[in-house]
């Protein structure tokens, strides 16, 4: 391999311009570790707040942003089984997507679904194991339960859709505008609810209630989500776009019976990363494989364009999964 790569660093906490391509030294495998040459890196929100200076990357990490790749592997380090090298893979990373190539634990890599291509490929880490292990892991969703995705055209809210109508769940979401709630209904939402027009509160309970809600806006959704569980129900929180407190009457959390939960999935181990993954390949890979999931694409931007990406990402405008061609 070359010793030294094109990569794209954060050069001081800013907006999206203050992403710029450098010269890096390429990485090498450590103790259960592989080196992929990038095809494609997958873009999401962790990348902005680190590149806001909101989101310090774990101490072992690299300070490049890119959290999920696809591409080839071309270096295994010692204690590596089952990759070999030119396997097509696409991996969850502590960070260095951003770049031509990247070390990851060997653990983390999944191979590229049959028939799939490396651009759809890449979207597939960051939120497949954000998804599954939240909503099902952790919040248990079952067939037949009433399921609520706040958010249900961004990138985690299009898988979030998708795995719970494979699995058996009636399935509702939050959108902001019509075309955003008519994309979701397509991907397999019983009901999108447009939260500029109605209240999801109402609207769930005329349902109901939920059974497990998934939330990434926090602050004073967090008390509305809770009226709006049935009981038993659970929370799952895995982002605070408005606002991590809020003043919370816990009385229904008893009344009801509620669960809230979350979790965040960079900081959280190797191990539990892997075992992430090992259930994914065997319970959704399939799906995969059979088009019965599938990521939904927004938008691709040049590697030296990464700038673009996260403005259009932070515009919120877009539907599905933003990536960048690093090597194609």
């Amino acid at each position: 391999m070359v010793e030294m790569m094109r990569a794209v660093e954060i050069t001081k906490p800013g907006g999206p311009e203050v992403l710029q391509v450098t010269q890096r030294p390429v990485p090498e495998a450590a103790q259960g570790q592989v080196v992929i040459k990038v095809a494609w890196a997958g873009v999401n929100r962790p990348d902005a707040l680190q590149r806001a200076g909101a989101y310090a990357p774990p101490p072992t990490a690299s300070d490049l942003p890119g959290l999920e790749a696809s591409g080839e592997v071309v270096a295994i380090g010692a204690g590596v089984t089952g990759i070999a090298l030119g396997d097509k893979v696409c991996a969850l990373l502590p960070g260095g997507g951003y770049a031509e190539y990247v070390a990851t634990p060997a653990a983390h890599c999944l191979p590229v679904p049959e028939g799939m291509g490396m651009k759809e490929a890449a979207c597939l880490p960051e939120t497949f194991f954000t998804v599954w292990s939240n909503v099902f892991m952790r919040g248990g969703l079952k067939a037949g339960e009433r399921f609520l995705i706040q958010g249900g055209s961004s990138g985690i809210g299009t898988t979030a859709i998708q795995l719970a109508k494979a699995f058996g769940a009636r399935v509702f979401v939050t959108a902001g505008n019509a075309e955003k709630c008519a994309a979701c209904v397509e991907l397999g939402a019983e009901r999108a609810i447009n939260y500029r027009e109605e209240d999801f509160v109402a609207v769930m309970k005329a349902e109901g209630g939920a059974d497990v809600i998934l939330d990434m806006v926090g602050g004073d959704y967090i008390a509305r989500n809770l009226d709006a569980l049935d009981f038993e129900g659970r929370l799952v929180q895995i982002a605070f776009l408005g606002g991590a407190k809020a003043e919370l009457n816990f009385a229904p959390l008893m009344m009801k019976r509620l669960t809230m939960t979350g979790s965040t999935l960079r900081p959280q181990s190797d191990l539990a990363k892997a075992g992430i993954a090992t259930e994914l390949r065997e319970a959704v890979w399939p799906l995969l494989a059979k088009g019965t999931v599938a990521p939904v694409m927004d938008s691709e931007f040049d590697f030296e364009n990464a700038a673009g990406a996260h403005a259009r990402m932070e515009a919120s405008g877009h539907i599905g999964k933003i990536v960048l061609k690093v090597g194609g």
